[in-house]
């Protein structure tokens, strides 16, 4: 029986938690960071988890998780 594999894109983007949920980067910190101001750009620095409802979805691209 060959291997599954890791979707990659995925694996870039999430990490599973030893608790088992998934934590992904906050969205809009790549560009246009003069028009943001310094404290929405400090809290977008932070991880977010993803809903419990997507969690599934994302663990079954990530056979490790």
């Amino acid at each position: 029986m060959p291997k599954m594999k890791t979707r990659k894109a995925a694996a870039k983007r999430f990490r599973v938690t030893g608790a088992g949920r998934v934590r992904r980067p906050k969205a809009g910190g790549n560009h246009g960071m003069q028009e943001k101001s310094r404290k929405r750009l400090r809290r977008l620095r932070k991880n977010d988890m993803v809903h419990g409802t997507m969690e599934r979805h994302i663990k079954r691209l990530m056979p490790y998780g």
